[in-house]
């Protein structure tokens, strides 16, 4: 059970862990072979029955893979030492040492140190479906989630909070973490000027998405293309690569805590 004040942490970091592994387990070319469940673990992906319909198997496979990412994220959460659970702008605002110790970037050695309190259920799981090559890349598989999820409990309050939606802007799922998506990435502003894509005024046009939608988008084109033609949440949702994106992802769920 997360504590109340926990809560809100939690749901980040949860939310950071899945986009990791809904890009591994929908990216891999082909299924591997499962091997046995860790002993104890209630929440596995269970194998693909042929004896029911492709949509029922996607939607089997989607439930199946939040149960999963509900239980590894609790796993690794709770594990976690209590100042990193209550991790904060403001947190760390107030300490120097907190905000030295805890950077968007985790060197090695504070990984390892993470890591090593996780309960073997954690490696195990990982390995089960071939998620790590071997119990050692550990750290290394959790030094995106655990950036990012330091990233987000420490960033400022948003800019464009005014514009903020109450639901993803493509899957629709109103219960997860919201993240704010430049339409325009800034790091095009000055070539969109220059060759006449838009005006100055639409520069910082934002969508909010989802942490696994948002790098979904990152994913179909690059900086320029999505600045020249993917500009809006309305062009962007007209793809049929976003339609079955989102049909599928809005599926995955967790248990609500």
């Amino acid at each position: 059970m997360i504590p109340p004040g926990e809560l809100p942490n939690y749901e980040i970091f949860r939310d950071c862990l899945s986009d990791v592994l809904i890009r591994k387990l929908t990216t891999r070319p082909t299924k591997p072979a499962r091997r046995r469940a860790a002993k104890g673990r209630k929440n596995a992906i269970k194998p693909v029955n042929a004896a029911v319909s492709e949509e029922e198997q996607s939607a089997s496979d989607a439930e199946d893979l939040g149960d999963f990412i509900d239980y590894l994220s609790s796993e690794i959460f709770t594990s976690l030492p209590p100042e990193l659970r209550l991790l904060s702008y403001i947190a760390v605002q107030n300490d120097a040492a907190l905000r030295e110790r805890y950077t968007d970037s985790l060197p090695t050695s504070t990984l390892e140190t993470l890591t090593s309190t996780l309960p073997p259920s954690v490696p195990d799981s990982l390995l089960a479906y071939s998620l790590l090559p071997d119990a050692s890349s550990l750290p290394t598989f959790l030094s995106i989630p655990l950036s990012t999820y330091i990233a987000a409990t420490t960033a400022p309050p948003p800019v464009w909070s005014n514009t903020r939606a109450s639901a993803c802007e493509i899957c629709e799922r109103d219960w997860i973490p919201l993240t704010y998506h430049h339409l325009i990435p800034k790091s095009v502003h000055e070539r969109v000027l220059k060759r006449g894509w838009h005006d100055e005024s639409v520069l910082n046009s934002v969508a909010w998405l989802c942490r696994a939608c948002h790098s979904f988008v990152h994913g179909i084109a690059g900086n320029e293309e999505l600045a020249k033609d993917w500009y809006t949440v309305e062009r962007l949702r007209e793809r049929e690569d976003v339609q079955r994106w989102a049909k599928w992802v809005g599926r995955v769920r967790w248990k609500t805590r």
